[in-house]
């Protein structure tokens, strides 16, 4: 029993250490991106590896996404014999909700993980000493970049997203099930709503800013050699996977159930 208590307790305190310093550097991240100046090269640079090199990855996964919510729909809707609201459903599904979440996952993975796998690697060998050294501030230096990027470029990602999982769910009906492209494009765009839209990608900021902060603490908290890194890239993961469900869970109640 006692041993449970003590086990209990270090979780504890370990959560309370994670949120603490997680704030910490959040505020200190926002504070350098509010007074500047940013070295723009090194933004763009980020912006890159952030939205035009996930491109192919979130073509893959928003093109399945739409296939397959056509055809698990359709194969429902056939039964009561309304296929026409296929495209209602598929769209507002993606914008509201699949495309958002969709996207911030497979960012998180590809870039969340790269970015802790970088700083903790940097860590390791001691070069954010020697940019302390130099009198390089590591978190405008290394967190504020990477910071601005995720929150510029995920939602451009999730436009990307949205409108290529709407084209597979474009193909389904129009080739599979009959319905005249004329039809699916209005049936589509009626059922659409700029609230849809603007919640949508409102949520994709923090989500980018969740990815950027959690990967960047984790990876200047990295201890124990390249062991050290794996195990602070895992944990990366898995902490902003879980991050962005709950705010996703949050923002969704915000919109559509505490606002009118």
């Amino acid at each position: 029993m006692i041993n449970f208590l003590i086990d209990i307790g270090q979780k504890l305190l370990a959560l309370l250490s994670f949120v603490g310093g997680l704030a910490n550097l959040a505020g200190q991240a926002f504070y350098w991106a509010l007074v500047g100046p940013y070295k723009r090269r090194s933004i763009f640079d980020q912006m890159k590896k952030v939205g035009v090199d996930s491109m192919p990855i979130v073509l893959l996964t928003a093109f399945f996404i739409g296939v397959i919510m056509a055809l698990q729909i359709a194969y429902m809707m056939q039964r009561l014999g309304s296929e026409m609201y296929i495209a209602s459903i598929v769209a507002l599904s993606l914008v509201r909700e699949l495309g958002p979440i969709i996207t911030a996952l497979v960012v998180a993975g590809r870039v969340g993980a790269a970015i802790t796998a970088e700083i903790g690697s940097m860590q390791v060998t001691e070069q954010i000493d020697a940019l302390e050294t130099l009198a390089s501030n590591p978190i405008r230096y290394l967190v504020v970049p990477r910071l601005l990027a995720l929150s510029l470029m995920l939602p451009l990602l999730t436009i990307y997203a949205d409108i290529i999982g709407i084209f597979g769910g474009y193909l389904i009906c129009v080739h599979k099930l009959g319905i005249s492209s004329s039809m699916y494009l209005h049936i589509t765009f009626d059922a659409l709503l700029l609230k849809d839209l603007f919640t949508g990608l409102f949520k994709t900021v923090f989500f980018g800013m969740i990815i950027a902060l959690v990967s960047c603490y984790e990876g200047f908290n990295v201890e124990g050699g390249a062991e050290g890194v794996g195990r602070a890239t895992t944990k990366s993961v898995v902490t902003t996977f879980i991050l962005i469900i709950a705010a996703d869970c949050f923002f969704t109640a915000l919109f559509y159930f505490a606002m009118p």
